[in-house]
C-alpha cells in the first residue's frame, strides 16, 4: 500500500534520507533524473526532439539533470532554463554547472525577454518549471510560458507534478497557469491532486517513480491516505477449508428491486454469488419472481408483500449480511420498510443507490444507521446525502467527515473510488477504466462487498477488496470486450479470473 503524503511533508522525507541513508542533496536528484529517464528513454525514441524547460529551484534541478543524462544517452536536447530573479537553488546551480561541461550542450538561460522554439506535434517537452511545493498560481512571465505550451502540439512530460498544480487543494488555483501534461513520472507516491477528477485534463497519465526515500520515515510518518495495491488485497485471501460447507461462507440477504429496475436486482445477485457468498436470499417484489428463477436459480427468493416495490421487512435474524439498493425505488412505503431495517438489525449493512436516495430524503434516519456499515455512492448520490460541492477534493473532505461523524464506512465511486473509514482513513482503488462507467457497474460493486462482508470479512477489509477485484475484473473485461462495448454483467463474468489473478499475485 502506497501512502500518499501532504506536499509539504515531502521535503521532510527527502532532509531525512539525506541525512540518515546518508546520500548528498545533489546525488538524490542524480537518483531521481536516473529513474526518470529510464521510464523516459523506454517511452520514447532517440529520434525524437526533446525540450526541456527547467526551473528555478528544485524541480529545475531534476530537470538540468535529466538533460544532462539524456544527452549521454544520445538525445538530442534543447534546455531552457528560466531564472527571472538571477538566483538558483544550490542543487539547480549545480546541474547547470554539469550541463555547461557537457560537450555541444545546446543551453539557453532566460532571465528576461523569452524568445520561444517553435514546437511541433512530434517533439516532446519536459516540464521542470516547478515542483510540488508551489502554494499559489503562476502568474506573469511563468503563467505566459505555460500557455504557450498547453498551445503546443508538443507532447508533454512532466516531473514529479505539472508545474503550477498544487499537491492537494486547487479550489483557488488559476486553471489557465497550469501544464496540461501527457504523461507525469512522479516521484516515490502519486500526489493527492492526481485522483481528483479536476485535476485529470492536467496531469494525464501518471506512474509513480521510486527513488528509494528512506523506508524508515516513510513507515513513521503518518497520513490518512493510501493508494492500494494487489499485495494488500492477495493477503485477504485464505484457502478454503476442504471441509467447508456452504454454511461455512455465510448467507447474504439483498434487498433490492422494482418495478421497470428487477435488472439492478439481478446484477447484484449475481456478483454476490460470483463473490464466493455461501448462500443468497434475495428479497424482491414477487414479480420479479420468474427473472430470477430463469437468471440466477442459485439464489434464494423472498417475496415482498407488495409485488411492485419494496414496503415490508422479511426475518432478518439468519443473515450474516444484508445488504438494499439496487433497483429498490424511492416509494414511502419503502422508507417505512428502510426504518424498520435500521431499527432491527445492529451489525453493518451495505447500503447503495435508492437505499441511498431514501436516506438523503429523510436525514433522521442517517443516524439510525448501524456503525461501520458501507454506503456506497457516486458522487450525485452522496451531495444528497450531504450538500454539493464545488470539486473532488471538497467532495473527499466530506466524505471523511461524515464517516467519521456517523461511525460508517463511505466508498465514494469514480476512477480512483475512495474508501472513507469512520477512523478518518481514506484509501484509493488503483484498478478499473472508464469502460466501467456502465449501467449496473455500481450494483454489481454492491453485490460484491455484501458477498465478501457476508463471508466474515470486516467492512472496511469488505470494502477496500471488493472495490479492487470490481476494478480488476473490469480491467479484464476491457481486454476481452474493450472499454467500449462492456456492459456490467461482464464484470460479473470476470469475478472468477479476477480472483485468481489476486490471489496468485
Amino acid at each position: 500500500m502506497i501512502k500518499i503524503f501532504a506536499t509539504e511533508k515531502v521535503k521532510d522525507l527527502d532532509q531525512y534520507t539525506i541525512k540518515h541513508e546518508p546520500v548528498s542533496s545533489p546525488d538524490l536528484v542524480e537518483r531521481a533524473a536516473t529513474v526518470f529517464i529510464h521510464e523516459f528513454c523506454r517511452r520514447y525514441s532517440k529520434q525524437t526532439r526533446i525540450v526541456i524547460f527547467a526551473g528555478q529551484g528544485n524541480n529545475g534541478a531534476d530537470a538540468l539533470a535529466v538533460a544532462r543524462l539524456l544527452m549521454d544517452e544520445g538525445y538530442r536536447v534543447e534546455t531552457v532554463l528560466f531564472n527571472p530573479s538571477g538566483h538558483l537553488s544550490y542543487d539547480c546551480q549545480l546541474n547547470k554547472e554539469r550541463l555547461l561541461t557537457m560537450e555541444n550542450a545546446d543551453f539557453t538561460e532566460v532571465k528576461d525577454n523569452f524568445v520561444p522554439p517553435e514546437l511541433g506535434p512530434y517533439d516532446v517537452v519536459i516540464d521542470g518549471l516547478f515542483g510540488s511545493g508551489l502554494n499559489r498560481p503562476l502568474t506573469g512571465g511563468f503563467a505566459a510560458v505555460v500557455h504557450y505550451l498547453n498551445q503546443s502540439e508538443a507532447t508533454i512530460v512532466s516531473i514529479d507534478i505539472p508545474s503550477g498544480l498544487f499537491g492537494e487543494d486547487n479550489r483557488q488555483n488559476d486553471p489557465d497557469a497550469i501544464v496540461r501534461a501527457d504523461v507525469t513520472l512522479t516521484f516515490q507516491f502519486p500526489k493527492l491532486a492526481f485522483l481528483l477528477p479536476e485535476n485529470g485534463k492536467y496531469v494525464g497519465e501518471w506512474k509513480v517513480l521510486d527513488i528509494g526515500l528512506h523506508p524508515d520515515i516513510i513507515e513513521e510518518t503518518p497520513t490518512p491516505y493510501y493508494f492500494v495495491q494487489e499485495e494488500e488485497v492477495a493477503s485477504v485471501f485464505e484457502p478454503r477449508n476442504r471441509f467447508a460447507h456452504k454454511g461455512s461462507f455465510g448467507h447474504a440477504l439483498l434487498i433490492a428491486g422494482s418495478k421497470g429496475k428487477m435488472g439492478a436486482a439481478l446484477l447484484s445477485a449475481k456478483a454476490c454469488m460470483r463473490s464466493g457468498v455461501g448462500l443468497l436470499t434475495a428479497h424482491i417484489p414477487a414479480r420479479g419472481e420468474l427473472a430470477f428463477q430463469v437468471a440466477l436459480p442459485e439464489a434464494l427468493l423472498s417475496f415482498d408483500s407488495n409485488k411492485e416495490f419494496f414496503s415490508a421487512l422479511p426475518d432478518v435474524s439468519a443473515y450474516t449480511a444484508i445488504g438494499i439498493g439496487p433497483g429498490l425505488g424511492q416509494h414511502m412505503e419503502s422508507v417505512a420498510a428502510l426504518e424498520r431495517l435500521l431499527s432491527a438489525v445492529s451489525r453493518p449493512l451495505v447500503i447503495d443507490a435508492d437505499a441511498l436516495n431514501l436516506l438523503a430524503s429523510n436525514h433522521d434516519l442517517i443516524q439510525r444507521v448501524p456503525p461501520r456499515s458501507i454506503l456506497t455512492p457516486h458522487p450525485k448520490e452522496f451531495d444528497r446525502l450531504a450538500d454539493e460541492s464545488a470539486s473532488g477534493y471538497e467532495r473527499l473532505l466530506k466524505a471523511q467527515s461524515f464517516a467519521a461523524a456517523h461511525q460508517v464506512c463511505v466508498v465514494l465511486k469514480g476512477a480512483y473510488t475512495a474508501v472513507c473509514t469512520p477512523e478518518g482513513n481514506v484509501y484509493f482503488n488503483s484498478t478499473g477504466n472508464p469502460g466501467m462507467a456502465t449501467a449496473g457497474s455500481g450494483d454489481v460493486l454492491t453485490g460484491i462487498i455484501l458477498g465478501l462482508l457476508a463471508q466474515g470479512h470486516e467492512p472496511e477489509t469488505a470494502a477496500v477488496t471488493g472495490v479492487f477485484l470490481h476494478g480488476v475484473a473490469g480491467d479484464l473485461a476491457a481486454v476481452y470486450r474493450s472499454e467500449e462495448s462492456m456492459l456490467a454483467g461482464d464484470i460479473t463474468d470476470m469475478l472468477g479470473k479476477a480472483f485468481k489473478q489476486t490471489r496468485n499475485f
